[in-house]
Protein backbone atom coordinates (compact mmCIF):
# COMPACT_ATOMS: atom_id res chain seq x y z
CA UNK A 1 0.00 0.00 0.00
CA UNK A 2 1.43 3.38 -1.04
CA UNK A 3 0.93 6.55 0.99
CA UNK A 4 -0.49 9.33 -1.16
CA UNK A 5 -0.52 12.58 0.76
CA UNK A 6 -3.42 14.90 0.13
CA UNK A 7 -5.12 17.45 2.39
CA UNK A 8 -8.87 17.36 3.03
CA UNK A 9 -10.86 19.64 5.29
CA UNK A 10 -11.85 17.83 8.47
CA UNK A 11 -15.56 18.31 7.73
CA UNK A 12 -15.12 16.67 4.30
CA UNK A 13 -14.20 13.36 5.94
CA UNK A 14 -17.84 13.10 7.07
CA UNK A 15 -19.44 14.44 3.90
CA UNK A 16 -18.97 14.40 0.93
CA UNK A 17 -15.76 12.29 1.18
CA UNK A 18 -16.65 9.96 4.04
CA UNK A 19 -16.58 6.18 4.30
CA UNK A 20 -17.47 4.61 0.93
CA UNK A 21 -17.14 7.79 -1.14
CA UNK A 22 -14.95 8.12 -4.22
CA UNK A 23 -12.31 10.86 -3.97
CA UNK A 24 -10.34 12.14 -6.95
CA UNK A 25 -6.82 13.05 -5.84
CA UNK A 26 -4.06 14.04 -8.28
CA UNK A 27 -5.46 11.86 -11.04
CA UNK A 28 -6.02 8.95 -8.66
CA UNK A 29 -9.49 7.60 -7.89
CA UNK A 30 -9.64 6.56 -4.23
CA UNK A 31 -12.27 5.26 -1.82
CA UNK A 32 -12.28 5.56 1.98
CA UNK A 33 -12.71 2.20 3.78
CA UNK A 34 -14.81 1.79 6.93
CA UNK A 35 -13.62 2.75 10.42
CA UNK A 36 -12.43 -0.78 11.27
CA UNK A 37 -9.38 0.10 9.14
CA UNK A 38 -8.52 3.15 11.25
CA UNK A 39 -5.63 3.24 13.65
CA UNK A 40 -7.71 4.08 16.72
CA UNK A 41 -4.81 5.46 18.76
CA UNK A 42 -4.59 8.38 16.33
CA UNK A 43 -8.36 8.90 16.11
CA UNK A 44 -9.42 11.22 18.92
CA UNK A 45 -12.54 10.20 20.84
CA UNK A 46 -15.40 12.72 20.85
CA UNK A 47 -18.00 12.97 23.60
CA UNK A 48 -21.67 13.82 23.04
CA UNK A 49 -24.11 11.99 25.28
CA UNK A 50 -27.19 13.32 23.48
CA UNK A 51 -26.00 11.97 20.14
CA UNK A 52 -24.98 8.56 21.52
CA UNK A 53 -28.37 8.21 23.17
CA UNK A 54 -29.79 8.27 19.63
CA UNK A 55 -27.16 6.07 17.99
CA UNK A 56 -27.06 3.46 20.75
CA UNK A 57 -23.94 1.53 21.69
CA UNK A 58 -20.63 2.55 20.17
CA UNK A 59 -18.22 5.44 20.13
CA UNK A 60 -17.54 8.65 18.22
CA UNK A 61 -14.04 9.21 16.85
CA UNK A 62 -12.59 12.09 14.88
CA UNK A 63 -10.62 11.11 11.75
CA UNK A 64 -6.83 11.45 12.21
CA UNK A 65 -5.67 15.00 11.52
CA UNK A 66 -2.39 16.85 11.40
CA UNK A 67 -1.20 20.44 11.38
CA UNK A 68 1.20 21.98 8.85
CA UNK A 69 3.14 19.62 6.56
CA UNK A 70 2.82 15.85 6.72
CA UNK A 71 5.85 13.59 7.12
CA UNK A 72 6.19 9.95 6.15
CA UNK A 73 4.91 8.70 9.51
CA UNK A 74 2.18 11.30 10.07
CA UNK A 75 -1.15 9.64 11.05
CA UNK A 76 -3.61 9.77 8.17
CA UNK A 77 -6.73 8.16 6.76
CA UNK A 78 -6.42 5.09 4.55
CA UNK A 79 -7.88 5.17 1.05
CA UNK A 80 -8.38 2.28 -1.40
CA UNK A 81 -7.71 2.55 -5.14
CA UNK A 82 -11.02 2.24 -6.98
CA UNK A 83 -11.70 1.50 -9.75
CA UNK A 84 -8.69 -0.75 -10.38
CA UNK A 85 -9.21 -0.66 -14.15
CA UNK A 86 -7.48 2.22 -15.98
CA UNK A 87 -6.84 3.24 -19.56
CA UNK A 88 -3.90 5.07 -21.11
CA UNK A 89 -4.83 8.53 -22.31
CA UNK A 90 -2.27 8.22 -25.12
CA UNK A 91 -2.62 4.71 -26.58
CA UNK A 92 -5.94 3.68 -24.96
CA UNK A 93 -4.63 0.42 -23.48
CA UNK A 94 -6.70 -0.99 -20.60
CA UNK A 95 -4.93 -2.43 -17.55
CA UNK A 96 -6.09 -3.52 -14.13
CA UNK A 97 -2.81 -2.91 -12.29
CA UNK A 98 -0.28 -0.12 -12.49
CA UNK A 99 3.40 -1.03 -12.67
CA UNK A 100 6.00 -0.40 -9.99
CA UNK A 101 9.03 1.77 -10.27
CA UNK A 102 11.60 1.78 -7.48
CA UNK A 103 9.10 0.23 -5.08
CA UNK A 104 6.32 2.75 -5.78
CA UNK A 105 3.25 2.50 -7.93
CA UNK A 106 3.93 4.08 -11.30
CA UNK A 107 0.71 5.37 -12.80
CA UNK A 108 2.05 5.37 -16.37
CA UNK A 109 1.63 3.14 -19.40
CA UNK A 110 4.46 1.40 -21.25
CA UNK A 111 4.13 4.01 -24.00
CA UNK A 112 4.70 6.80 -21.47
CA UNK A 113 1.10 7.96 -21.37
CA UNK A 114 -0.74 8.66 -18.12
CA UNK A 115 -3.23 6.07 -16.82
CA UNK A 116 -6.74 7.37 -16.13
CA UNK A 117 -9.47 5.55 -14.09
CA UNK A 118 -12.26 4.05 -16.20
CA UNK A 119 -15.34 6.22 -16.41
CA UNK A 120 -17.91 3.56 -15.52
CA UNK A 121 -18.31 1.25 -12.52
CA UNK A 122 -21.00 -1.26 -11.52
CA UNK A 123 -23.41 -0.46 -8.68
CA UNK A 124 -25.89 -2.84 -7.06
CA UNK A 125 -29.49 -1.59 -7.47
CA UNK A 126 -30.66 -2.20 -3.88
CA UNK A 127 -27.71 -3.64 -1.94
CA UNK A 128 -25.50 -0.49 -1.98
CA UNK A 129 -22.51 -2.49 -3.28
CA UNK A 130 -20.06 -1.20 -5.88
CA UNK A 131 -17.40 -2.99 -7.92
CA UNK A 132 -15.24 -2.81 -11.01
CA UNK A 133 -16.74 -3.84 -14.33
CA UNK A 134 -14.89 -6.88 -15.66
CA UNK A 135 -13.93 -5.28 -18.96
CA UNK A 136 -12.33 -8.45 -20.33
CA UNK A 137 -15.55 -10.39 -19.85
CA UNK A 138 -17.75 -7.54 -21.06
CA UNK A 139 -15.66 -6.88 -24.20
CA UNK A 140 -16.07 -10.52 -25.31
CA UNK A 141 -19.85 -10.59 -24.93
CA UNK A 142 -22.56 -8.95 -27.00
CA UNK A 143 -24.47 -9.87 -30.14
CA UNK A 144 -21.45 -10.55 -32.36
CA UNK A 145 -19.65 -12.65 -29.75
CA UNK A 146 -22.35 -15.34 -29.73
CA UNK A 147 -21.53 -16.57 -33.23
CA UNK A 148 -17.77 -16.14 -33.21
CA UNK A 149 -15.69 -18.98 -31.83
CA UNK A 150 -12.61 -16.76 -31.85
CA UNK A 151 -14.24 -14.11 -29.67
CA UNK A 152 -15.71 -16.56 -27.14
CA UNK A 153 -12.34 -18.21 -26.49
CA UNK A 154 -10.21 -15.04 -26.47
CA UNK A 155 -8.43 -14.35 -23.17
CA UNK A 156 -5.97 -11.75 -24.37
CA UNK A 157 -6.75 -9.13 -21.73
CA UNK A 158 -3.59 -7.19 -22.59
CA UNK A 159 -5.03 -6.32 -26.02
CA UNK A 160 -8.01 -4.29 -24.76
CA UNK A 161 -8.16 -0.67 -25.95
CA UNK A 162 -10.51 2.17 -25.00
CA UNK A 163 -11.14 4.72 -27.72
CA UNK A 164 -13.31 7.72 -28.47
CA UNK A 165 -14.33 7.71 -32.12
CA UNK A 166 -14.62 11.21 -33.55
CA UNK A 167 -16.93 10.17 -36.39
CA UNK A 168 -19.70 9.00 -34.03
CA UNK A 169 -20.55 12.31 -32.36
CA UNK A 170 -20.44 13.00 -28.63
CA UNK A 171 -22.75 10.28 -27.27
CA UNK A 172 -21.99 6.96 -25.63
CA UNK A 173 -21.87 5.32 -29.07
CA UNK A 174 -18.56 7.11 -29.63
CA UNK A 175 -16.91 5.40 -26.61
CA UNK A 176 -15.68 1.98 -27.66
CA UNK A 177 -13.78 -0.88 -26.00
CA UNK A 178 -12.00 -3.05 -28.59
CA UNK A 179 -10.03 -6.28 -28.22
CA UNK A 180 -7.15 -6.26 -30.70
CA UNK A 181 -6.65 -9.98 -30.11
CA UNK A 182 -9.99 -11.15 -31.53
CA UNK A 183 -11.29 -7.94 -33.08
CA UNK A 184 -14.53 -7.70 -31.09
CA UNK A 185 -15.70 -4.17 -30.20
CA UNK A 186 -18.51 -2.82 -28.04
CA UNK A 187 -19.78 0.70 -27.38
CA UNK A 188 -20.78 2.15 -24.04
CA UNK A 189 -24.29 2.54 -25.43
CA UNK A 190 -24.63 -1.22 -24.90
CA UNK A 191 -23.32 -0.89 -21.33
CA UNK A 192 -26.04 1.31 -19.86
CA UNK A 193 -29.16 -0.37 -21.22
CA UNK A 194 -31.49 -2.01 -18.70
CA UNK A 195 -30.30 -5.47 -17.65
CA UNK A 196 -27.15 -5.18 -19.79
CA UNK A 197 -24.65 -6.43 -17.20
CA UNK A 198 -26.82 -9.33 -16.14
CA UNK A 199 -27.24 -10.45 -19.77
CA UNK A 200 -23.45 -10.39 -20.08
CA UNK A 201 -23.03 -12.65 -17.03
CA UNK A 202 -21.81 -9.96 -14.61
CA UNK A 203 -23.25 -10.31 -11.10
CA UNK A 204 -22.92 -8.45 -7.80
CA UNK A 205 -20.07 -9.63 -5.56
CA UNK A 206 -22.00 -8.49 -2.47
CA UNK A 207 -19.20 -6.45 -0.89
CA UNK A 208 -17.41 -3.11 -0.88
CA UNK A 209 -14.10 -2.73 -2.80
CA UNK A 210 -11.95 -2.77 0.36
CA UNK A 211 -13.55 -5.93 1.80
CA UNK A 212 -11.74 -9.23 1.09
CA UNK A 213 -13.41 -11.74 -1.23
CA UNK A 214 -13.94 -14.31 1.53
CA UNK A 215 -15.98 -11.88 3.64
CA UNK A 216 -19.24 -12.52 1.72
CA UNK A 217 -21.50 -15.01 3.54
CA UNK A 218 -24.23 -15.21 0.86
CA UNK A 219 -24.52 -13.88 -2.70
CA UNK A 220 -26.31 -10.59 -3.35
CA UNK A 221 -29.61 -11.16 -5.23
CA UNK A 222 -29.82 -7.66 -6.71
CA UNK A 223 -28.95 -6.68 -10.26
CA UNK A 224 -25.89 -4.67 -11.26
CA UNK A 225 -26.14 -1.53 -13.34
CA UNK A 226 -23.37 0.54 -14.93
CA UNK A 227 -23.08 4.14 -13.72
CA UNK A 228 -20.59 6.93 -14.19
CA UNK A 229 -17.85 6.87 -11.59
CA UNK A 230 -18.51 10.43 -10.42
CA UNK A 231 -22.32 10.30 -10.37
CA UNK A 232 -23.79 11.88 -7.21
CA UNK A 233 -26.20 8.96 -6.75
CA UNK A 234 -23.27 6.61 -6.14
CA UNK A 235 -22.98 7.90 -2.60
CA UNK A 236 -25.86 9.10 -0.42
CA UNK A 237 -24.57 9.78 3.06
CA UNK A 238 -26.71 9.39 6.17
CA UNK A 239 -25.40 11.57 8.94
CA UNK A 240 -26.86 12.75 12.21
CA UNK A 241 -25.95 15.85 14.19
CA UNK A 242 -26.75 17.20 17.62
CA UNK A 243 -26.15 20.42 19.48
CA UNK A 244 -24.23 19.84 22.69
CA UNK A 245 -26.64 21.45 25.13
CA UNK A 246 -27.82 20.78 28.66
CA UNK A 247 -30.83 18.55 28.03
CA UNK A 248 -34.00 20.13 29.36
CA UNK A 249 -37.26 18.40 30.20
CA UNK A 250 -40.10 19.40 27.86
CA UNK A 251 -42.77 21.60 29.40
CA UNK A 252 -45.41 18.92 28.81
CA UNK A 253 -43.44 16.42 30.91
CA UNK A 254 -43.12 18.92 33.78
CA UNK A 255 -46.85 19.70 33.56
CA UNK A 256 -47.65 15.97 33.64
CA UNK A 257 -45.59 15.58 36.84
CA UNK A 258 -47.52 18.44 38.50
CA UNK A 259 -50.83 16.86 37.46
CA UNK A 260 -49.85 13.47 38.87
CA UNK A 261 -48.79 15.12 42.12
CA UNK A 262 -52.12 16.94 42.62
CA UNK A 263 -54.15 15.82 45.59
CA UNK A 264 -57.28 15.18 43.47
CA UNK A 265 -55.52 13.29 40.65
CA UNK A 266 -56.38 9.82 42.05
CA UNK A 267 -60.10 10.68 41.85
CA UNK A 268 -59.76 11.36 38.11
CA UNK A 269 -58.01 8.01 37.61
CA UNK A 270 -60.54 6.11 39.76
CA UNK A 271 -63.59 7.44 37.91
CA UNK A 272 -62.01 6.24 34.62
CA UNK A 273 -63.45 8.86 32.28
CA UNK A 274 -66.83 9.28 33.96
CA UNK A 275 -68.67 12.57 34.68
CA UNK A 276 -66.97 13.00 38.06
CA UNK A 277 -63.54 12.68 36.39
CA UNK A 278 -64.37 15.51 33.96
CA UNK A 279 -65.49 17.77 36.81
CA UNK A 280 -62.39 17.09 38.95
CA UNK A 281 -60.13 17.44 35.89
CA UNK A 282 -61.58 20.93 35.43
CA UNK A 283 -60.64 21.85 39.02
CA UNK A 284 -57.07 20.60 38.53
CA UNK A 285 -56.78 22.37 35.17
CA UNK A 286 -57.88 25.72 36.61
CA UNK A 287 -55.43 25.45 39.49
CA UNK A 288 -52.40 24.41 37.39
CA UNK A 289 -53.08 26.51 34.28
CA UNK A 290 -53.56 23.59 31.87
CA UNK A 291 -56.54 22.29 29.88
CA UNK A 292 -58.97 19.64 31.23
CA UNK A 293 -58.14 17.52 28.15
CA UNK A 294 -54.48 17.45 29.23
CA UNK A 295 -55.43 16.24 32.71
CA UNK A 296 -57.66 13.49 31.31
CA UNK A 297 -54.93 12.42 28.87
CA UNK A 298 -52.41 12.08 31.71
CA UNK A 299 -54.92 10.08 33.74
CA UNK A 300 -55.52 7.76 30.79
CA UNK A 301 -51.79 7.40 30.16
CA UNK A 302 -52.09 8.85 26.64
CA UNK A 303 -49.58 11.66 26.93
CA UNK A 304 -46.19 11.31 25.30
CA UNK A 305 -43.67 10.01 27.82
CA UNK A 306 -40.66 12.09 28.73
CA UNK A 307 -38.29 9.33 27.66
CA UNK A 308 -39.84 9.26 24.19
CA UNK A 309 -39.64 13.03 23.94
CA UNK A 310 -35.97 13.09 24.88
CA UNK A 311 -35.12 10.57 22.17
CA UNK A 312 -35.84 13.24 19.63
CA UNK A 313 -32.83 15.52 19.60
CA UNK A 314 -34.73 18.57 18.43
CA UNK A 315 -37.27 18.36 21.25
CA UNK A 316 -34.51 18.60 23.84
CA UNK A 317 -32.89 21.48 21.96
CA UNK A 318 -36.18 23.34 21.73
CA UNK A 319 -36.74 23.08 25.49
CA UNK A 320 -33.18 24.32 26.14
CA UNK A 321 -33.63 27.31 23.83
CA UNK A 322 -36.92 28.28 25.50
CA UNK A 323 -35.23 28.28 28.90
CA UNK A 324 -32.44 30.51 27.58
CA UNK A 325 -34.86 32.96 25.91
CA UNK A 326 -36.55 33.66 29.21
CA UNK A 327 -33.28 34.26 31.09
CA UNK A 328 -31.98 37.41 29.37
CA UNK A 329 -28.22 37.85 29.34
CA UNK A 330 -26.52 34.45 29.58
CA UNK A 331 -23.55 34.42 31.95
CA UNK A 332 -23.29 30.65 32.39
CA UNK A 333 -20.33 30.05 30.07
CA UNK A 334 -19.64 26.62 28.61
CA UNK A 335 -20.47 25.47 25.09
CA UNK A 336 -24.07 26.70 24.99
CA UNK A 337 -24.40 30.44 25.54
CA UNK A 338 -27.60 32.18 24.37
CA UNK A 339 -28.72 35.74 25.19
CA UNK A 340 -32.52 36.04 25.16
CA UNK A 341 -33.71 39.28 23.54
CA UNK A 342 -37.11 40.93 23.79
CA UNK A 343 -38.85 42.73 20.93
CA UNK A 344 -40.27 45.33 23.30
CA UNK A 345 -39.57 48.79 21.94
CA UNK A 346 -38.26 47.43 18.64
CA UNK A 347 -39.41 49.31 15.54
CA UNK A 348 -40.56 47.49 12.43
CA UNK A 349 -43.67 46.20 10.64
CA UNK A 350 -46.24 45.25 13.26
CA UNK A 351 -47.41 42.28 11.19
CA UNK A 352 -43.90 40.84 11.52
CA UNK A 353 -43.30 41.75 15.16
CA UNK A 354 -46.61 40.18 16.22
CA UNK A 355 -45.58 36.80 14.83
CA UNK A 356 -42.13 36.67 16.49
CA UNK A 357 -42.19 35.57 20.12
CA UNK A 358 -38.49 35.84 20.94
CA UNK A 359 -34.96 36.15 19.58
CA UNK A 360 -31.86 34.42 20.89
CA UNK A 361 -28.32 35.56 20.16
CA UNK A 362 -26.40 32.27 20.22
CA UNK A 363 -22.93 33.41 21.29
CA UNK A 364 -21.46 29.91 21.45
CA UNK A 365 -22.72 26.51 20.42
CA UNK A 366 -21.02 23.15 19.95
CA UNK A 367 -22.29 20.77 17.29
CA UNK A 368 -21.26 17.15 16.82
CA UNK A 369 -21.82 15.50 13.44
CA UNK A 370 -21.54 11.75 12.97
CA UNK A 371 -21.69 9.49 9.92
CA UNK A 372 -24.08 6.58 10.40
CA UNK A 373 -23.59 5.04 6.99
CA UNK A 374 -24.35 5.44 3.31
CA UNK A 375 -26.47 4.13 0.46
CA UNK A 376 -25.79 3.82 -3.24
CA UNK A 377 -27.95 4.47 -6.30
CA UNK A 378 -31.34 4.31 -4.55
CA UNK A 379 -32.68 6.07 -1.46
CA UNK A 380 -34.38 2.78 -0.49
CA UNK A 381 -31.20 0.73 -0.84
CA UNK A 382 -29.62 -1.06 2.12
CA UNK A 383 -27.81 1.22 4.58
CA UNK A 384 -24.13 0.27 4.77
CA UNK A 385 -22.85 1.13 8.27
CA UNK A 386 -19.70 3.22 8.69
CA UNK A 387 -18.09 0.34 10.63
CA UNK A 388 -17.97 -3.09 8.93
CA UNK A 389 -15.45 -4.63 11.32
CA UNK A 390 -16.00 -7.67 13.56
CA UNK A 391 -16.91 -5.46 16.55
CA UNK A 392 -19.65 -3.52 14.73
CA UNK A 393 -22.46 -5.42 16.47
CA UNK A 394 -21.03 -4.83 19.96
CA UNK A 395 -19.26 -1.47 19.80
CA UNK A 396 -19.24 0.27 16.40
CA UNK A 397 -17.07 3.31 15.70
CA UNK A 398 -18.77 6.28 14.05
CA UNK A 399 -16.70 8.95 12.25
CA UNK A 400 -17.52 12.27 13.91
CA UNK A 401 -16.37 15.87 14.11
CA UNK A 402 -17.08 18.62 16.61
CA UNK A 403 -17.67 22.18 15.50
CA UNK A 404 -17.90 25.41 17.47
CA UNK A 405 -19.85 28.38 16.26
CA UNK A 406 -22.51 31.04 16.75
CA UNK A 407 -25.97 31.78 15.46
CA UNK A 408 -29.42 33.37 15.65
CA UNK A 409 -32.51 31.69 17.08
CA UNK A 410 -36.03 32.84 16.22
CA UNK A 411 -39.15 31.69 18.05
CA UNK A 412 -42.53 32.33 16.41
CA UNK A 413 -45.86 32.92 18.14
CA UNK A 414 -47.60 29.55 18.44
CA UNK A 415 -51.13 30.96 18.67
CA UNK A 416 -50.85 33.02 15.47
CA UNK A 417 -49.06 30.24 13.62
CA UNK A 418 -51.71 27.69 14.60
CA UNK A 419 -54.51 30.03 13.47
CA UNK A 420 -52.82 30.59 10.10
CA UNK A 421 -52.16 26.94 9.31
CA UNK A 422 -55.80 25.89 9.86
CA UNK A 423 -56.92 27.86 6.78
CA UNK A 424 -58.22 25.55 4.00
CA UNK A 425 -56.04 27.18 1.32
CA UNK A 426 -52.93 26.74 3.45
CA UNK A 427 -53.73 23.10 4.19
CA UNK A 428 -54.42 22.38 0.53
CA UNK A 429 -51.12 23.95 -0.56
CA UNK A 430 -49.11 21.93 1.98
CA UNK A 431 -51.12 18.83 1.10
CA UNK A 432 -49.51 18.79 -2.35
CA UNK A 433 -46.07 18.23 -0.81
CA UNK A 434 -47.40 15.79 1.80
CA UNK A 435 -48.74 13.54 -0.94
CA UNK A 436 -45.55 13.72 -3.02
CA UNK A 437 -43.37 13.04 0.01
CA UNK A 438 -45.27 9.81 0.72
CA UNK A 439 -44.86 8.72 -2.90
CA UNK A 440 -41.18 9.65 -2.99
CA UNK A 441 -38.30 7.34 -2.09
CA UNK A 442 -37.00 10.19 0.11
CA UNK A 443 -39.99 10.01 2.48
CA UNK A 444 -38.04 8.51 5.39
CA UNK A 445 -35.35 11.19 5.18
CA UNK A 446 -37.60 14.26 5.14
CA UNK A 447 -39.74 15.98 7.76
CA UNK A 448 -43.50 15.91 7.35
CA UNK A 449 -44.26 19.03 5.25
CA UNK A 450 -47.00 20.52 7.38
CA UNK A 451 -47.68 24.22 6.66
CA UNK A 452 -45.56 25.60 9.51
CA UNK A 453 -42.56 23.52 8.48
CA UNK A 454 -42.68 24.62 4.83
CA UNK A 455 -43.13 28.30 5.76
CA UNK A 456 -40.38 28.41 8.40
CA UNK A 457 -38.04 26.31 6.25
CA UNK A 458 -38.48 28.69 3.31
CA UNK A 459 -38.03 31.71 5.57
CA UNK A 460 -34.77 30.22 6.87
CA UNK A 461 -33.49 29.94 3.29
CA UNK A 462 -34.46 33.52 2.50
CA UNK A 463 -32.71 34.74 5.64
CA UNK A 464 -29.55 32.72 4.88
CA UNK A 465 -29.35 34.34 1.45
CA UNK A 466 -29.67 37.80 2.99
CA UNK A 467 -27.25 37.09 5.87
CA UNK A 468 -24.60 36.05 3.36
CA UNK A 469 -24.42 39.72 2.31
CA UNK A 470 -24.41 41.19 5.81
CA UNK A 471 -22.62 38.74 8.13
CA UNK A 472 -19.27 38.22 6.43
CA UNK A 473 -19.93 34.48 6.09
CA UNK A 474 -20.49 32.81 2.74
CA UNK A 475 -23.90 31.22 2.21
CA UNK A 476 -22.34 27.73 2.23
CA UNK A 477 -20.90 28.42 5.73
CA UNK A 478 -24.36 28.94 7.23
CA UNK A 479 -26.52 26.06 8.47
CA UNK A 480 -30.19 25.78 9.36
CA UNK A 481 -32.07 23.83 11.99
CA UNK A 482 -35.86 23.90 11.73
CA UNK A 483 -38.10 23.34 14.76
CA UNK A 484 -41.63 23.07 13.35
CA UNK A 485 -43.92 20.32 14.62
CA UNK A 486 -47.56 20.63 15.63
CA UNK A 487 -48.10 16.96 16.54
CA UNK A 488 -46.00 17.13 19.73
CA UNK A 489 -47.26 17.70 23.24
CA UNK A 490 -44.84 20.65 23.16
CA UNK A 491 -45.46 22.23 19.78
CA UNK A 492 -42.40 23.79 18.20
CA UNK A 493 -42.18 26.80 15.89
CA UNK A 494 -38.73 28.28 15.38
CA UNK A 495 -35.55 28.35 13.33
CA UNK A 496 -31.86 28.36 14.17
CA UNK A 497 -29.36 29.74 11.67
CA UNK A 498 -25.79 29.16 12.72
CA UNK A 499 -22.27 28.72 11.49
CA UNK A 500 -19.81 26.20 12.84
CA UNK A 501 -16.16 25.55 12.05
CA UNK A 502 -14.25 22.35 12.74
CA UNK A 503 -10.79 23.90 12.46
CA UNK A 504 -11.24 26.75 14.97
CA UNK A 505 -12.38 27.15 18.57
CA UNK A 506 -15.21 29.46 17.59
CA UNK A 507 -16.11 32.17 15.12
CA UNK A 508 -15.87 35.95 14.85
CA UNK A 509 -19.28 37.16 16.01
CA UNK A 510 -20.69 38.23 12.64
CA UNK A 511 -23.98 36.41 13.18
CA UNK A 512 -24.39 37.26 16.86
CA UNK A 513 -24.08 40.97 16.08
CA UNK A 514 -26.89 40.68 13.52
CA UNK A 515 -29.07 38.86 16.05
CA UNK A 516 -29.79 42.17 17.76
CA UNK A 517 -33.52 42.86 17.13
CA UNK A 518 -32.74 46.31 15.77
CA UNK A 519 -30.61 44.73 13.02
CA UNK A 520 -32.46 41.43 12.53
CA UNK A 521 -35.93 42.85 11.82
CA UNK A 522 -34.70 45.02 8.88
CA UNK A 523 -32.79 41.98 7.57
CA UNK A 524 -35.96 39.88 7.68
CA UNK A 525 -37.85 42.59 5.78
CA UNK A 526 -35.06 42.73 3.19
CA UNK A 527 -35.14 38.93 2.84
CA UNK A 528 -38.88 39.03 2.17
CA UNK A 529 -38.44 41.87 -0.31
CA UNK A 530 -35.75 39.86 -2.17
CA UNK A 531 -38.09 36.89 -2.45
CA UNK A 532 -41.11 38.91 -3.52
CA UNK A 533 -39.85 38.86 -7.09
CA UNK A 534 -37.82 36.02 -8.59
CA UNK A 535 -35.87 36.36 -11.83
CA UNK A 536 -37.79 33.28 -13.02
CA UNK A 537 -41.22 34.77 -12.32
CA UNK A 538 -43.99 34.36 -13.32
CA UNK A 539 -42.95 30.75 -14.03
CA UNK A 540 -41.56 30.19 -10.53
CA UNK A 541 -44.35 31.76 -8.46
CA UNK A 542 -47.01 29.93 -10.48
CA UNK A 543 -45.23 26.58 -10.30
CA UNK A 544 -46.10 23.72 -7.98
CA UNK A 545 -43.63 21.08 -9.21
CA UNK A 546 -39.93 21.89 -8.98
CA UNK A 547 -36.73 20.10 -7.84
CA UNK A 548 -36.22 16.31 -7.64
CA UNK A 549 -39.46 14.33 -7.18
CA UNK A 550 -41.25 17.70 -7.52
CA UNK A 551 -40.76 18.28 -3.78
CA UNK A 552 -40.66 22.07 -4.13
CA UNK A 553 -43.52 24.33 -5.10
CA UNK A 554 -42.72 28.01 -5.80
CA UNK A 555 -38.99 27.91 -5.07
CA UNK A 556 -35.99 27.84 -7.39
CA UNK A 557 -32.32 28.88 -7.64
CA UNK A 558 -33.33 32.45 -8.37
CA UNK A 559 -35.17 32.99 -5.10
CA UNK A 560 -35.05 30.37 -2.34
CA UNK A 561 -32.45 27.63 -2.86
CA UNK A 562 -29.17 27.68 -0.92
CA UNK A 563 -26.13 25.40 -0.81
CA UNK A 564 -27.30 21.82 -0.23
CA UNK A 565 -24.81 21.47 2.61
CA UNK A 566 -26.64 24.30 4.40
CA UNK A 567 -30.09 22.71 4.19
CA UNK A 568 -31.44 19.91 6.38
CA UNK A 569 -33.58 18.58 3.52
CA UNK A 570 -31.28 18.98 0.54
CA UNK A 571 -33.20 22.00 -0.83
CA UNK A 572 -36.57 20.23 -0.68
CA UNK A 573 -39.96 21.17 0.86
CA UNK A 574 -39.87 24.89 -0.02
CA UNK A 575 -42.62 27.26 -1.14
CA UNK A 576 -42.59 31.07 -1.33
CA UNK A 577 -46.38 31.23 -1.49
CA UNK A 578 -46.73 29.90 2.06
CA UNK A 579 -44.51 32.77 3.22
CA UNK A 580 -45.57 35.68 0.99
CA UNK A 581 -48.97 34.48 -0.20
CA UNK A 582 -50.40 33.73 -3.63
CA UNK A 583 -53.62 33.91 -5.56
CA UNK A 584 -55.25 31.03 -3.64
CA UNK A 585 -53.30 30.98 -0.38
CA UNK A 586 -52.53 33.38 2.47
CA UNK A 587 -48.85 33.49 3.39
CA UNK A 588 -47.59 33.44 6.97
CA UNK A 589 -46.06 36.90 6.45
CA UNK A 590 -48.49 37.98 3.76
CA UNK A 591 -49.09 41.56 4.98
CA UNK A 592 -45.54 42.50 6.00
CA UNK A 593 -44.36 43.96 2.70
CA UNK A 594 -47.70 45.68 2.12
CA UNK A 595 -47.36 47.45 5.50
CA UNK A 596 -43.75 48.43 4.77
CA UNK A 597 -44.59 49.88 1.36
CA UNK A 598 -47.54 51.86 2.70
CA UNK A 599 -45.37 53.44 5.37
Amino acid sequence: MEKIRHDLRLSETISPFGVGAIVDVRGESLMAPDTSWWDKKFAQEISCERLMARLGAGGLRQPPTHASRASKNTPALLYWRFPAWRFCERCGKLSILTGKKKGKWENACECGGYLVPMRYVAVCEKGSHVQDINWVKWAHRGHGARTSEKVRHCHDYKSLRFRKLANRGEGLASLVVTCHGCGNARTFAELVTKGALQRDGLYCAGRQPWEPEGSVKKPCPHELIAVQRGATGNYMVERISALDIPEERPQSAEAADKIRGHVYFEKVVTDNGGPQAEMVAGWIADELGVTPETVLAVAAGEETSADEMLLDLKDGEWAAFLKKLGSGRDRTGGDFVVDGRSLEGCSGPQNLLDKIDGIGQVRRVREVRALRGFRRHDADAVLIPSDLGPDRWRWPTYPAIELFGEGIFLRFDEEKLAAWETQPGVQARAGILKKRRIESSWAGRLDVPEPRYIALHTLAHLLIRRLAFASGYASASLQERIYANSDRADKTAGILIYTAAGDAQGTLGGLVRLGDPGKLIPLLVSALDDADFCSNDPVCIESDRQKASQLNLSACHGCALVSETSCESGNRLLDRQLVLGGSDVTGLLDDVLTEVRRS
